[in-house]
């Protein structure tokens, strides 16, 4: 279990964060306040409704998952194209490169608690074992349902390359990961990758793995770019001004993938709600999206298919609104538009 809470803050690690702009009164902060509005009073209900009170919040049978098909996947193309397995777990394939952003493809989102957060498909471990070699990994934060102990050592012999939120690092190192291929980002910085341009965006959120190491790591979301495409991961976090900013300064978008799900009144302002999660791309200048961060696990009270019911809903008259199922091959110039969850 020790292993779970992955590397340990020391003296130089906190020498190092502190000279982030974003590191104030010994740990990250957000751009702006932010609180989770869980009182000690009110967690004991929280924790009851979180774990026995289940109806609604679960498939009722597990969600299937398309199978890999890596010579279509690997098949050149001039548009990118990408996989998604539930929750904010995303294989894409752009510029002729395999990019897999926040691989938590384990069975279970709370491996730490005395209950399972069990995901909602089954076996997705073993999809590891086809995926074709991982030009990079990406890393948004460190929270379970992103960064997965179990996903990280099976991916290990195939990932040629690292870069995590500032912070992250440190849990890679400790789980073997050698320091040399692993590059971490503060906001905004950008780094030149095999012809595309990725920049680490700002986002409105917490990290930690254990008691002792909340806002001990950063947390934000992604900004690729080539010569002929745009596209943008929010990252998990509440609506705030940030998303302007990336638009201003990084946007516009082709595609984004956007935040959706897991939401709730005492903690809206660390998980969007899906009508902000759509407010969220106009602002950022997104023309197309897709709703993420659902239909992975039950993290909040809200049944499985709420997020995306509203999410498409509130899309409807504003933007174009991919959803695809979960494993499915697709790019963003086409439609794909079933509502498989129905």
């Amino acid at each position: 279990m020790i292993k779970q809470f992955g590397g340990k803050l020391t003296k130089e690690l906190i020498e190092r964060y502190s000279q982030s702009p974003n590191w104030k009164n010994g740990k990250f902060e957000n751009l702006e306040d932010t609180n989770m509005s869980i009182s000690l009073a009110s967690m004991p209900k929280l924790l009851y409704k979180q774990f026995f009170e289940n109806k609604g919040r679960m498939p009722e049978t597990p969600i299937s998952v398309i199978p890999f098909n890596k010579q279509e996947f690997l098949k050149p193309s001039d548009k990118a194209k990408f996989i998604w397995y539930g929750h904010s777990a995303i294989l894409m394939r752009m510029n002729n490169k395999t990019i897999l952003i926040d691989p938590m493809l384990g069975p279970d989102a709370a491996p730490i608690a005395p209950f399972k957060t069990a995901r909602f498909s089954k076996n997705t471990l073993n999809l590891i074992d086809d995926f074709p070699e991982i030009d990079l990994l990406l890393l948004s934060h460190d929270h379970y349902d992103h960064l997965d102990l179990a996903s990280i050592e099976r991916l290990r012999p195939k990932v040629k390359q690292y870069y995590t939120a500032l912070g992250c690092g440190r849990h890679l190192e400790h789980w073997g990961i050698d320091p040399s291929i692993i590059e971490e980002f503060d906001w905004w910085d950008t780094s030149e990758f095999e012809g595309i341009e990725i920049t680490f965006t700002p986002s409105r959120h917490f990290s930690g793995r254990g008691l002792t190491d909340r806002f001990k790591s950063l947390w934000g979301g992604w900004a690729f770019k080539t010569e002929s495409e745009n596209i943008y991961f929010s990252g998990d976090g509440g609506y705030g001004k940030h998303f302007k900013e990336v638009g201003e300064r990084l946007g516009p978008f082709d595609f984004g993938f956007m935040e959706c799900g897991q939401y709730n009144e005492q903690w809206h302002q660390i998980h969007m709600y899906p009508e902000e999660a759509i407010q969220a791309a106009q602002d950022a200048k997104v023309e197309k999206v897709m709703a993420v961060h659902w239909a992975g696990f039950k993290l909040a009270q809200h049944t499985w298919q709420e997020p995306i019911e509203r999410f498409s809903e509130a899309a409807q008259i504003k933007l174009t609104n991919l959803t695809p199922q979960v494993g499915e091959l697709c790019n963003y110039s086409e439609n794909f538009t079933e509502r498989w969850w129905s």
